[in-house]
């Protein structure tokens, strides 16, 4: 992988006090992630894949080391200046899926915009791109107890992106959803992360997932055990989705 990194870690550590002693939770964390590039982290619950996340994404801070984005340390940042790199260049799935229940699907969408004050007309015209992005523009009335799990969490990954963020954090996105659904979910983050040249890393302990990425990252009590390439042999997006079906690039 050529450039720079869009995100960086660089001797990460989190550790928790606890009453029977320190809590290693992240130790000693290396780890790039470049434009274009979707980083699975797998291991085990408990391997520490939540709270790297939490790191990557600002949510927490390194007990040491640092986490860089666009070579700018976040723990230099103040809380405004966080929220605001949060809102602008960071795009968060959760499990959960985090829908705001009154809302339709397009308001849900809407949220982070009208968070960072965006003009209404631009805003319109983000929401309806995202929504047809992860092919619900059909679907931007309804609300999320008229859409399946799947729906939702496409309406999740929607608003995740419709700021046009630098880097994709998804923690366990398809934990709530069936096995033919969730292939379809991270088909989805797949394609969104090498067509809009994002940043990507999804936490998941489902092997099943696991080749959608273009890396995995093996997590064990909270250290990196294991980096290595999946797809990089194939040398178009095309050629990878074919040798996932078993047909031929034509």
């Amino acid at each position: 992988m050529s450039g720079e990194a869009i995100l960086r870690a660089e001797g990460a550590s989190r550790v928790f006090a606890a009453a029977g002693g320190d809590v290693h939770a992240c130790n000693d964390i290396d780890l790039a992630v470049h434009a274009g590039e979707l980083v699975v982290v797998r291991g085990a619950s408990g391997a520490g894949k939540t709270t790297l996340l939490n790191l990557l994404s600002g949510l927490d801070e390194p007990t040491s080391g640092r986490v860089l984005l666009d070579g700018t340390d976040l723990a230099s940042l103040s809380e405004a200046q966080l929220a605001d790199v949060r809102h602008r260049a960071l795009g968060i799935v959760f499990q959960s899926f985090g829908l705001i229940s009154v809302l339709s699907a397009a308001e849900n969408v809407e949220v982070p915009l009208r968070i960072a004050r965006t003009e209404p007309r631009e805003r319109d015209d983000r929401v309806a791109t995202a929504l047809a992005e992860v092919g619900l523009s059909g679907q931007a009335a309804q609300r999320p107890d008229e859409l399946s799990g799947g729906q939702q969490q496409r309406v999740g990954i929607a608003r995740a992106i419709v700021t046009r963020p630098r880097v994709l954090i998804a923690d366990e996105p398809t934990g709530q959803l069936d096995s033919r659904t969730a292939a379809g979910i991270m088909d989805l983050i797949a394609a969104l992360t090498h067509e809009r040249g994002i940043a990507a890393i999804v936490a998941t302990h489902d092997p099943l997932l696991v080749a959608r990425a273009d890396r995995v990252i093996e997590l064990h009590d909270g250290r990196i055990t294991e980096s290595q390439p999946v797809a990089a042999e194939f040398t178009s997006r095309a050629a990878w989705r074919a040798a996932q079906s078993g047909t031929q690039e034509p």
